[in-house]
């Protein structure tokens, strides 16, 4: 049974005097002489009535022993039933002892009304009585025993209910009845379904279970959760007859809920066709929003409405349930005003509406809905709480809880539990410990919600560690304290002890679940460790718990350690793919280097009718900036322009940056002046965009126009700043944004800020100085600062300086392959052959490989990548053709190859054919024949240009009079007419 029905006892009970008759069983107990004392069965002396009970003896004065026993007038029944009936328990009571001794229908309707008023003093003094008066005597029915019973139960008096049902001689459906309504009261379902097999096994006459019995222990199964059991008892009721019975059958619709088995509900449900009532269609209703079934409760109460029920107040709770979880706000009004219209008929369903419309929203109707309420109960207030803190209003939730104080509310644990929320949420640590001293003081802090939304209260406050004392401090811990305290040594990067509190969860033999593991998958992460990634997924996989959000990280966190091979397989894994999976593929591949690969997952995604996200978006953009494919940037863009995604934020900032990076720098500015709400990041990067296509005035002027609508520049902007005044030669300018960044807006430099200050220095000859701005650093150079001192001292032939920084170079980063490349080519400048050949030992030592160099060029819709030397493209001999033609030409008008770029111990006629076969040569006799004359030719490449193929394009660029952009690592050269945009400087 659910709350929907009526206490099934109630149902016997109210209708007992006139059911029963006086000629049943005679009881076993005798009274003596005094009738004070009750001679129990078995018992070799009379014990007093008090003692027999364990109760204390009351000032009840026995009726004298020669009186008969005198009904008394009609006049005083109807009286004593009136006061029953009006709840006067204390006029009921001296009416029922003036007269002795009163009929046993008195004292059942005496004792009804103390068990509905669970007054259990009462119910001592009035079994007493009837001891005393001689009412339980041998010739008992029954009926008053089972009163009593009855009202114990009510009264949470168990034990007492026991004791008199084992004393009772013969026993009916009714007695048994008592009893399992006793225990199932108590919360003692256990115990209940036990009585209930006791009443199966005496089998004695007249105490066959009836539909009341099967409800009682059906709803004992339903708490328990024991369907087993139930489903026997539902046999029992079929072989009975009593599964017609609407009771018993409304009681197996909420077990079979109750107990996870919504199907047998229904089947039970559809079965009672005719025999339904409000309750049947209430059971139903509830039980599907145990089971999360929102939508199905939905149409059942459709059916409900048109089978011609009329819903009543359990039914409205119920639904207003479904009008939560669904956010129905519609539903939910239109329930209020019915329930505002039958408000006669009975209660409205306050704290149930107030629920509603927090979940859907709506705080202003939820706060008219609270202020309704004449008689608020903690309910009310911490729902009230609750509904701001769901909403975000965590400081008007703070301002209400003062108004409960007011209002001489006593906080409760789930008022602490929301204080200390909204607390978390507003970073208020101090008033976050007075809330905890609170819950100590009044020893609500061993609730286990109160302690884990304390722990997570003082993570959101940054306190660790007392978030770990909380911790250790709790007798009880269930998996949300063991992932809270996982995820804060996580969060505050303690990894270490994230692994041994792991550890410590799987030698406690607790169930670990996927939040546990996303939390020491972020460990891994934070260890950079590929060996420890890989036993945390395979134990995932043997536990059962690798769910699709944990695919979708670990693609990403392989894709991190560039193990892209192994995000592919498990990407190739996941049956649902949903837009995370796709945009976690998508990433990895483009931040691997495989932007290819990256573009044809994209268009893979749409195929399957997955619409992407501004995420996806943004991801995609950055793979077509890397690609620099101008026609695949336009189609995303139009695609976002069709879809109606807004102008702002990171798909904006994606956009620029993504027409930048493809050469096209009047698109790049359209967007940006087109963005209608420009943010930092936006500022940024088109000052990084001008700066990298060497306007570096430009990003300066941009940089003093973001300054002026009162934006202020953080770390990155500074940076994009310096770069542009690297790649400007502004020199003086770079010096002044240092220090402005400082001094003005205290922002403490980078490694990258110092290694942008030293390759300004650099870049314009000036290297010794850039030494000693290194050693003036307040900080231990890394290698990022040291790779820009190489690179100058490279330019400017300052070998004595270029070995310090190769040096410590290589001591700082021995692994990463760049770096002994970039130290190989000083070498080979400096004609140091052996160091050279030694460098190209350690690499191979170490296992390290240099990338290729490799140049890429657009053509239409499609990406053609070149490398140098190479015969792989289909138009290989047309393009060979080319450009043994162009280099002709040149070589006609004073074209002279310098050799000196050519970094390996060969030959001059070798190094001048490894200058005609560089990739990005290639790229460009390939545009010249695939492309219609005059049209701009757009060309990438992973590596810098060499000196001798810039000087090469310059003259391409002014013989066929072709615009080409061509992106190096360093940054954009702008051919024209015989000129870079660069004026030879990068």
């Amino acid at each position: 049974m659910g709350p929907v029905l009526r206490p099934i006892f109630a149902i016997h009970f109210l209708s007992w005097p006139m059911r029963i008759t006086r000629a049943l069983s005679k009881s076993s107990c005798q009274l003596d002489a005094t009738g004070m004392s009750v001679r129990l069965p078995g018992a070799s002396k009379p014990a007093t009535a008090m003692a027999a009970l364990s109760l204390p003896p009351l000032p009840l004065r026995a009726p004298p022993a020669a009186a008969p026993a005198i009904s008394p007038p009609h006049s005083a029944s109807t009286s004593l039933k009136r006061l029953c009936k009006e709840g006067d328990l204390r006029q009921a009571l001296h009416q029922l002892t003036a007269r002795a001794p009163p009929p046993r229908e008195h004292y059942g309707w005496v004792l009804d009304l103390i068990a509905a008023r669970r007054a259990a003093a009462e119910g001592r003094q009035v079994h007493a009585h009837a001891l005393a008066t001689g009412c339980l005597d041998e010739e008992d029915d029954g009926f008053l025993a089972t009163k009593l019973v009855f009202m114990y139960g009510r009264c949470g008096r168990v034990d007492d209910a026991r004791r008199l049902f084992d004393g009772m001689p013969a026993r009916t459906v009714f007695s048994w009845n008592a009893l399992v309504g006793s225990y199932l009261s108590s919360g003692s379902a256990g115990e209940a379904v036990r009585v209930y097999r006791a009443m199966r096994a005496s089998a004695a006459p007249g105490s066959a279970p009836d539909g009341c019995t099967l409800a009682s222990v059906l709803k004992a199964c339903g708490v328990e959760g024991d369907g087993r059991c139930g489903h026997e008892v539902h046999g029992l009721a079929v072989k009975s007859g009593l599964d017609k019975n609407t009771l018993v059958a409304n009681a197996l619709i909420g077990m079979y809920a109750k107990c996870g088995m919504l199907d047998s509900a229904l089947r039970v449900f559809e079965w009672l066709q005719e025999g339904r009532d409000v309750a049947s269609w209430n059971s139903v209703i509830t039980g599907c929003v145990q089971n999360g079934r929102t939508l199905e409760a939905l149409e059942l109460f459709r059916g409900m409405q048109s089978s011609g029920f009329g819903m009543n107040s359990y039914t409205a709770v119920g639904v207003l349930q479904v009008c939560a979880e669904l956010a129905l706000l519609n539903l939910g009004r239109e329930l209020h005003a019915a329930l505002l219209k039958c408000s006669s008929e009975f209660n409205i369903q306050f704290n149930a509406l107030l629920v509603m419309y927090a979940r859907c929203g709506r705080v202003d109707s939820a706060l008219r809905v609270f202020h309704q309420i004449d008689e608020k109960d903690y309910i009310s207030w911490n729902s009230m709480l609750s509904c701001y803190i769901q909403n975000g209003l965590y400081a008007e939730a703070i301002e209400f809880f003062g108004e409960m104080l007011q209002h001489g509310c006593q906080p409760d644990h789930a008022c602490v539990v929301s204080l200390s929320s909204a607390l978390g949420h507003l970073g208020w640590l101090n008033n976050g410990r007075e809330v905890h001293a609170y819950a100590i003081k009044q020893r609500l802090h061993t609730d286990l919600q109160v302690g884990n939304t304390l722990m997570d209260m003082y993570i959101k406050c940054d306190s660790i560690e007392c978030s770990a004392k909380v911790f250790q401090s709790m007798s009880i811990r269930d998996h949300i304290s063991w992932t809270t305290i996982l995820a804060s040594f996580v969060q505050s990067s303690r990894h270490f002890e994230a692994l041994e509190m792991f550890r410590e969860v799987q030698k406690l033999g607790i169930k670990v679940d996927s939040m546990m593991i996303g939390s020491i998958l972020e460990t891994c992460n934070g260890l950079k460790s590929l060996s420890l990634l890989k036993q945390v997924h395979s134990y995932a996989i043997r536990n059962g718990v690798l769910d699709l959000i944990l695919k979708n990280r670990l693609i990403d966190m392989y894709g991190d350690c560039r193990k892209v091979h192994h995000s592919l397989s498990i990407f190739q894994t996941v049956e649902k793919k949903d837009i995370v999976t796709w945009t976690s593929m998508i990433n990895c591949c483009a931040n691997n280097g495989l932007l290819n690969e990256a573009v044809s997952l994209f268009a893979e995604m749409q195929k399957a009718n997955i619409e992407p996200d501004s995420v996806a978006l943004v991801s995609i953009l950055v793979a077509i900036a890397g690609l620099s494919s101008l026609t695949k940037g336009k189609q995303v863009h139009g695609f976002i322009i069709r879809r109606n995604f807004p102008m702002e934020g990171p798909v904006v900032s994606s956009l620029v940056d993504m027409y930048s990076g493809c050469g096209s720098m009047n698109y790049a500015t359209r967007v940006f002046s087109g963005a209608k709400c420009k943010d930092v990041v936006l500022w940024t990067t088109m000052i990084n965009a001008t700066g990298m296509h060497g306007h570096g005035k430009q990003a300066i002027d941009l940089f003093e126009r973001m300054i002026q609508t009162g934006l202020t520049p953080d770390h990155v902007c500074f940076l994009a700043l310096l770069h542009a005044c690297s790649h400007s030669r502004l020199v003086d300018e770079g010096k002044h944004y240092l220090d402005v960044m400082m001094s003005k807006y205290g922002l403490k430099p980078w490694q990258e800020h110092y290694a942008c200050g030293v390759d300004i220095l650099g870049r314009s000859g000036q290297t010794e100085e850039a030494y000693r701005f290194i050693e003036s650093m307040p900080m231990e150079p890394k290698s990022v600062v040291w790779c820009a001192l190489l690179g100058a001292c490279r330019v400017h032939k300052n070998h004595d300086l270029a070995v310090v920084a190769a040096n410590k170079l290589l001591e700082l980063e021995p692994d990463n392959p760049g770096n002994y490349i970039l130290v190989s080519n000083v070498f080979a400048e400096m004609g140091k052959w052996n160091s050279v050949k030694e460098i190209r030992i350690r690499m191979a030592e170490r296992g390290l490989r240099k990338d290729p160099a490799c140049s890429w060029i657009e053509i239409g819709n499609n990406v053609h990548t070149f490398t140098a030397r190479d015969h792989s493209h289909r138009d290989s001999e047309a393009i060979h053709l080319k450009l043994a033609e162009i280099t002709g030409k040149l070589s006609k008008e004073g074209y002279t190859e310098d050799t000196r770029f050519v970094l390996h111990d060969v030959s001059e006629e070798e190094k001048i054919d490894m200058l005609h076969k560089h990739s990005e040569r290639l790229a460009i006799a390939f545009g010249l024949i695939s492309t219609r004359p005059g049209t701009p030719l757009r060309i990438a490449k992973n590596l810098r240009v060499c000196g001798d193929c810039h000087e090469f394009t310059k003259l391409v660029s002014k013989m066929f009079e072709r615009e080409i952009v061509v992106r190096d690592a360093n940054r954009f050269h702008h051919f024209s007419g015989g000129s870079c945009s660069c004026g030879d400087f990068w």
